[in-house]
C-alpha cells in the first residue's frame, strides 16, 4: 500500500483521483481548505486534512505530507483573480514542492494543462494569462528540483464519462478536450510508473488505452 496525498482534494479530478486510489487500496490524504468539504472527500474513501495550502508556510505543509510516499498537486485559484492565482498556482505550488523534499516524500505528480509552458501564446490582457504565467512558473521549478516529477497536462476538461483511452502528444488546437476522469485515471497511472519520472505528458481524450500511451515514445 501506498500513502498519497492530494493537494486540492475536492477538486472534481481529485474526487474522482482518491475514488480510483482508495479503490486499489492506498491509503489517500486528500487536502482541503475549506472543511465543509470533508464529509465529500471522505466518501471516496479518503482521509481529509484541513490545510489551506495558500496561506501556509513551507514548513506546514510539510507537517502534512510528513510519512506520505507520494504528493499529487489538483489545486488551483480557480481563476478570476490574477493575485490569488499567482499566490495559489505559482507560490502554493512551489511551496508544496520545497515541502514535499523537506518531508521527504521524493514522488511528485503535477497537474498543469495542455499548451503550458514560458512560451503559453496567451496575450497579456487575456483571462488567461495569469493562469498560464503561473502554471508555467510552477512547472518550471518542479523540473528543477529534486524530486521524482512527473507532470501532466491534459486538455480542455469535461465531465464526459473516462473512456480510459487518450492519445498523447497531441497537436495543439485540434481535439482538446479532455474528461476529469480520463485525467484522473493518468494520474493514477504515473503513481504506478516510476518510469514516468522526469517526465511532461500531454494528452486528451483518444484512442489507446492508457497504459500503451505512458509507453515512452521511441
Amino acid at each position: 500500500m501506498t500513502r498519497i496525498a492530494i493537494i486540492g482534494g475536492h477538486g472534481k479530478v481529485a474526487l474522482h483521483l482518491s475514488t480510483l486510489l482508495t479503490e486499489e487500496g492506498h491509503s489517500v490524504t486528500s487536502i482541503i481548505r475549506n472543511p465543509d468539504h470533508a464529509a465529500d472527500v471522505a466518501a471516496t474513501g479518503a482521509t481529509p486534512s484541513v490545510l489551506d495550502v495558500e496561506n501556509s508556510t513551507t514548513a506546514a505543509i510539510a507537517g502534512c505530507l510528513e510519512g506520505h510516499d507520494a504528493v499529487v498537486w489538483s489545486a488551483g485559484a480557480g481563476g478570476g483573480n490574477p493575485e490569488r492565482t499567482y499566490a495559489v498556482d505559482r507560490d502554493a505550488a512551489i511551496r508544496s514542492m520545497d515541502a514535499a523534499a523537506e518531508a521527504g516524500v521524493g514522488r511528485y505528480v503535477m497537474v498543469s494543462y495542455l499548451g503550458a509552458g514560458r512560451d503559453h501564446g496567451v496575450p497579456a490582457d487575456h483571462s488567461f494569462f495569469a493562469y498560464a504565467e503561473a502554471k508555467a512558473a510552477a512547472d518550471e521549478y518542479l523540473r528543477g528540483t529534486r524530486l521524482a516529477w512527473t507532470i501532466l497536462g491534459p486538455g480542455a476538461l469535461t465531465d464526459k464519462p473516462g473512456t480510459g483511452h487518450i492519445d498523447v502528444a497531441p497537436v495543439l488546437g485540434v481535439g482538446r478536450e479532455t474528461s476529469r476522469s480520463n485525467t484522473a485515471s493518468v494520474v493514477a497511472a504515473v503513481l504506478d510508473l516510476p518510469e514516468t519520472a522526469g517526465r511532461t505528458i500531454e494528452f486528451r481524450d483518444g484512442t489507446l488505452p492508457i497504459a500503451a500511451a505512458l509507453e515512452p515514445q521511441p
